[in-house]
């Protein structure tokens, strides 16, 4: 049997310790990690817009607790007219793309 490489990195630790070789767990570490890059988008723009969250909401046209529930990462209701309508209060469109499952090392 191969000898597992040593490592400090505590990412790959627990990478190792609680998804390696566990694709359920793997594939819910996936989905959380989208959707908290969708929340943190979402937050961006409208900080950068330097709009309040009611303000956003009414260029929307929704309220402003969908806002809130759409830039917290533990939000899992995200659809894609809404993320539509977000983006074309902004002058945006949003980019769809499908790329490969397999994860990539970290950079070291």
């Amino acid at each position: 049997m191969a000898k597992r490489r040593t490592t400090t990195d505590a990412v790959e630790i627990l990478e190792r310790r609680f998804f390696s070789g566990k694709s359920a767990k793997t594939a819910l570490l996936e989905q959380e990690r989208t959707n908290a890059a969708i929340a943190r988008g979402i937050y961006a723009l409208r900080k950068t817009a330097r709009l309040t969250q009611g303000q956003l909401a009414k260029l929307v046209g929704t309220t402003t607790s969908v806002i809130s529930r759409l830039e917290d990462a533990d939000y899992r209701g995200h659809s894609l007219s809404m993320l539509q309508r977000i983006a074309a209060a902004f002058g945006k469109r949003i980019d769809i793309r499908f790329v490969s499952a397999a994860r990539k090392k970290r950079a070291a």
